[in-house]
């Protein structure tokens, strides 16, 4: 790669109120996003062409919660989805601290190297009382961020599914349809985000840290179960033994759950991204895992469950935003939550009250 190509920023060119620079949150964006026009065929034709401004500007969009952006979503993603769906989906995850986004870019400027385009889709913590977020994996990721082959967009998690931004999935399919081959999406780390996170990538990455004393909490967590490789993070210098002694205690853990019906065995890396070792290796692995499950056919499989369970999901997130949204319903839950504290029901008969007083109307 040139020294002009990599001077060229991972930023949109010509960043504009719109764009998701370092300084702006998603409600600026948002805000500015408002007093623009948009011409939807231009921002789609921009979006197919890899423009990063236009891409940016999409998903600004779709984390609009106005109801006049709706048509407009509708028209982009029925639009950009013939062009979407031939990436690989990495989920990545770990708890605060592990380094994922030293990984991350570590990992992304691998990819590049190999002729890939990345997109990182970076869901940041959203405070549940400020609501701010931190939004810095831009300032993170220095390196990356130069890079013209990557783009990345960190997103306020708000109060969705586990953490996950609200729209993450329909951002996937618009880095897709600009032409991005690898989409990573970085994972809060807390709470159940990596169920969700799990449910819209083909490949779960859990990132673990030797001697961190967490190795038990994590089998007690679960999260082994789901993921399809573990990487031992910052495995260089002292901790190269502990790390070493970590991956056997991870590989007799993964020994105790049964086969996954993908025919993949989960591996057990070592890694340091600071240093960038074993980086090459994790890719060769992944790829090695996306040959098993198309050659066998799990591949196309899991990403028609995961469409059929994005389906139940947008229902339920329907069926409740419509629920507190009726205006029967807003009457009726200001006595309902005095009888609540009073004592006078239970939560259980208030709420089947309640969904007896929508269904006569």
């Amino acid at each position: 790669m040139s020294s002009k190509e990599t001077n060229k920023s991972a930023l949109p060119e010509n960043e504009s109120a719109t764009s998701t620079n370092l300084s702006q949150t998603s409600a600026e964006r948002i805000k500015a996003l408002r007093r623009q026009k948009i011409d939807v065929e231009d921002l789609i034709q921009k979006i197919l062409d890899g423009n990063k401004t236009a891409l940016s500007r999409a998903i600004t969009l779709i984390e609009s919660q106005q109801k006049k952006h709706n048509s407009n979503i509708k028209t982009i993603i029925k639009s950009c989805l013939p062009h979407a769906n031939k990436s690989i989906r990495i989920g990545i995850t770990g708890v605060p601290g592990v380094g994922k986004s030293t990984f991350i870019e570590s990992f992304g400027l691998q990819l590049i190297s190999e002729g890939k385009k990345v997109a990182v889709l970076a869901v940041d913590p959203t405070s549940s009382i400020t609501r701010g977020s931190i939004l810095g994996d831009k300032t993170r990721m220095e390196k990356l961020v130069l890079e013209q082959n990557a783009f990345i967009r960190p997103t306020a998690s708000g109060e969705s599914l586990g953490g996950v931004a609200r729209k993450t999935r329909e951002s996937i399919l618009l880095c897709e349809a600009a032409g991005y081959d690898v989409i990573l999406v970085e994972t809060v780390g807390v709470g159940q985000s990596e169920t969700a996170v799990h449910s819209m990538t083909d490949f779960f990455l859990l990132l673990k840290l030797a001697g961190a004393g967490d190795e038990l909490q994590g089998i007690k967590r679960g999260i082994i179960e789901m993921a399809d490789a573990i990487v031992i993070n910052k495995a260089d210098g002292e901790n190269i033994k502990a790390a070493k002694n970590a991956k056997v205690e991870f590989n007799r853990a993964l020994h105790m759950y049964p086969a996954k019906q993908n025919g993949w065995s989960p591996k057990v890396k070592l890694a340091s991204a600071l240093k960038n070792e074993g980086i090459d290796k994790v890719w060769s692995m992944i790829s090695k895992y996306f040959e098993t499950t198309k050659n066998n056919g799990y591949f196309e499989q899991k990403r028609i469950d995961q469409n059929k369970f994005w389906l139940k999901q947008s229902i339920e997130d329907a069926l409740k935003k419509n629920f507190y949204q009726n205006e029967t319903i807003k009457k009726a839950l200001p006595e309902i939550f005095r009888k609540i504290e009073a004592n006078e029901t239970t939560p259980f008969e208030a709420a089947e009250y309640l969904l007896d007083l929508l269904n006569q109307n």
